[in-house]
């Protein structure tokens, strides 16, 4: 199996534009275990909630001084506790797919987003990115991409869909 481990976030920030909480996962990949939120943050009227055991990463369009000597620029960009998680590319918008790899490892990421839009650089709410984590490919990334998008990895995205645990659905 090429695929390794899955996390699933979602938009339910009511206050946070760009916030996705983590709703299912597998609970192996150590970046993401390792982010689980140590201390709870009560809600204001200006700010979300945060329980112990969250995982929240952001996600938003590629800040214009991410610039660096490349040759494609990213689409967007994932970030988690504030540091830059990895690059996103999105080759085929009509797809709904993308990859990119974890930063300081060798893991490749295949990203699958459902109902996501962004309005004035705000999230909508209910939308999802799934993140399917291969690792050791970060030197494969877009060859993995392209067996991703003709559908030859679907077997393995259903079986760890099936493994995952449901951790949230909705906020408090």
């Amino acid at each position: 199996m090429i695929l390794t481990d899955y996390y699933k976030f979602k938009k339910l920030a009511k206050h946070a534009k760009l916030r996705l909480e983590c709703v299912a996962s597998t609970q192996s990949y150590n970046v993401f275990e390792n982010a689980k939120a140590t201390k709870a943050t009560k809600a204001t009227e200006k700010r979300d909630a945060i329980n112990v055991g969250d995982i929240i990463i952001y996600c938003n369009n590629v800040p214009d001084q991410f610039k660096g000597n490349v040759k494609r620029r990213a689409d967007k960009s994932l970030t988690l506790k504030g540091k830059n998680l990895s690059s996103v590319f999105v080759p085929d918008i009509t797809k709904q797919i993308g990859y990119g790899d974890i930063k300081d490892t060798t893991d490749a990421i295949l990203l699958v987003f459902h109902g996501f839009k962004t309005t004035n650089t705000t999230i909508k709410d209910g939308a999802e990115i799934e993140i399917f984590i291969a690792r050791g490919y970060s030197k494969n990334r877009v060859g993995l991409y392209n067996i991703f998008s003709d559908g030859e990895l679907d077997g393995e995205l259903n079986e760890l869909r099936k493994k995952a645990r449901q951790i949230k659905e909705k906020k408090e």
